[in-house]
């Protein structure tokens, strides 16, 4: 599979992009209610949990980081919770956040990458990027998020 990659010019800081993506506060609202839990530490976990089907405290994603670098770097491996699963197998795929300074705003680079081809996760990921990617620059620049209506 290929894979997918984004990237949008936000109107603030790298420190402002970088809040979006791992404070709390920040990643509840624009990962549909989920908070972000990890040490940040390579090798250690990283999970996405909020309500869903196993009630608020339901793991959407989880995966290990692979790198951290604060403001510029954020890497870790993916996998969908086990109330995605309904008894298929869990494939694991690559999600790598690259912040950099472009001119007067920072340039967010998304790359979600080393899929196996028979992982249905693909399109729904593709689909639900726009939204999360449409949040944090709205988020980042103007302190709210975005009503999608969906």
């Amino acid at each position: 599979m290929n894979e997918l990659k984004y990237e949008f010019y936000i109107a603030g800081t790298p420190a402002q992009v970088w809040d979006t993506l791992v404070s709390p506060g920040q990643v509840k609202q624009i990962y549909y209610g989920s908070v972000i839990r990890s040490s940040f530490k390579p090798g250690e976990l990283l999970e996405y949990v909020g309500p869903g089907a196993e009630g608020d405290e339901t793991v959407h994603v989880y995966g290990t980081v692979l790198e951290y670098v604060p403001e510029k770097i954020l890497s870790f491996t993916h996998k969908v919770g086990p109330s995605y699963l309904k008894n298929r197998e869990n494939y694991e795929s690559r999600i790598s956040w690259q912040l950099e300074v472009a001119g007067g705003c920072t340039r967010l680079t998304l790359i979600h990458d080393s899929w196996h081809p028979d992982d249905p996760s693909y399109a729904a990921s593709d689909s639900a990027w726009w939204h999360i990617l449409s949040n944090i620059k709205t988020l980042a620049e103007t302190g709210r998020t975005l009503e999608f209506g969906d």
